[in-house]
C-alpha cells in the first residue's frame, strides 16, 4: 500500500479513501484469529473458495465494461489507479490479500502463517498511516518513516505472537530480521509493479519458514507441531 509524501507518486487516493481503505484491511484481521481457533484444513475450506470468489469478480472487471463500471462506482474512492487503469490494469488489493492468506496458510506452519499474514494488516496500516502524512525522506519507493513505522510493528507482531504461541526463542530473532526484509519488499513493491499485499507475507513467511529449517532440528519441529 503507498505510504509517503517523499516520493510523490502520482494520483495516490485520497487521504480520506486512505483511510476507509487501512479501515477495511484491518478487518481483514479475523484471518489470523480465526485461523488461531481452526485447523490448516479448516481454514482453507473458508479461504480458497472465498479467493476464488475474488478472482472471478476480478476477472468479470476486466471482461465486462458494465460490471467494471458497476464495480467502479461501489469501490472507486478506495480503489488505487493501477486497480481501475484500462490498460495494465492488476487485482484489486482485497483479491491479493485473500490469495495470499490462502497461500499462507497452505505454506507455511500455524504460527509462521499467523504472524506474516499479521504483519501484512498491522505493518502495512502503520507504514501508511504514518508515511503518507509524515514521510520526508525516501526509502526506494516509499518513505523512511513509513518503512520505519512498519518495522518497530512488525517486531511488535513477532513479540506477541511468541507470547501467545511459545515458540523456539530462535522464532524471535529469525522474526525480526524478517520483519525489516518484510519492510523492503514492502517499499520496492510499487518499483517492481507487485502486490505488497503479496509480497509482505510471502516475503516474511518463506524467509521465517527458510531460515529455521536451516536451523533444523527440535527448533523447526517445535514449529511444525503448532
Amino acid at each position: 500500500m503507498a505510504h509517503d509524501s517523499a516520493t510523490a507518486q502520482p494520483a495516490q487516493i485520497t487521504m480520506r479513501g486512505e483511510l476507509v481503505r487501512k479501515g477495511i484491511h484491518l478487518s481483514s484481521m479475523g484471518v489470523p484469529l480465526i485461523y488461531h481457533h481452526l485447523t490448516r484444513g479448516e481454514m482453507l475450506l473458508l479461504l480458497i473458495p472465498a479467493a476464488i470468489l475474488a478472482l472471478t469478480i476480478d476477472a468479470l472487471r476486466f471482461r465486462s465494461a458494465a460490471f467494471d463500471a458497476w464495480f467502479s462506482r461501489l469501490f472507486g474512492a478506495i480503489l488505487r489507479p493501477h486497480e481501475q487503469a484500462s490498460k495494465k490494469r492488476k487485482m484489486n488489493g482485497a483479491t491479493f490479500v485473500l490469495v495470499s492468506a490462502a497461500l499462507c496458510v497452505a505454506l507455511f506452519p500455524k504460527v509462521i502463517a499467523i504472524t506474516a499474514f499479521t504483519v501484512l494488516i498491522i505493518s502495512d496500516t502503520a507504514g501508511a498511516l504514518i508515511g503518507r502524512p509524515f514521510g520526508r525522506h525516501k526509502f526506494l519507493e516509499k518513505s523512511l518513516e513509513g518503512s520505519l513505522a512498519f518495522v518497530v510493528t512488525a517486531i511488535g507482531v513477532v513479540l506477541i505472537a511468541a507470547q501467545v504461541y511459545h515458540p523456539p526463542a530462535s522464532f524471535i530473532y529469525v522474526g525480526i530480521l524478517c520483519s525489516v526484509a518484510a519492510a523492503i519488499a514492502e517499499a520496492m513493491s510499487y518499483g517492481i509493479n507487485i502486490d505488497d499485499n503479496f509480497t509482505i507475507p510471502l516475503t516474511f513467511g518463506l524467509l521465517m519458514w527458510g531460515l529455521l529449517a536451516a536451523i533444523g532440528g527440535a527448533q523447526a519441529a517445535a514449529l511444525v507441531a503448532y
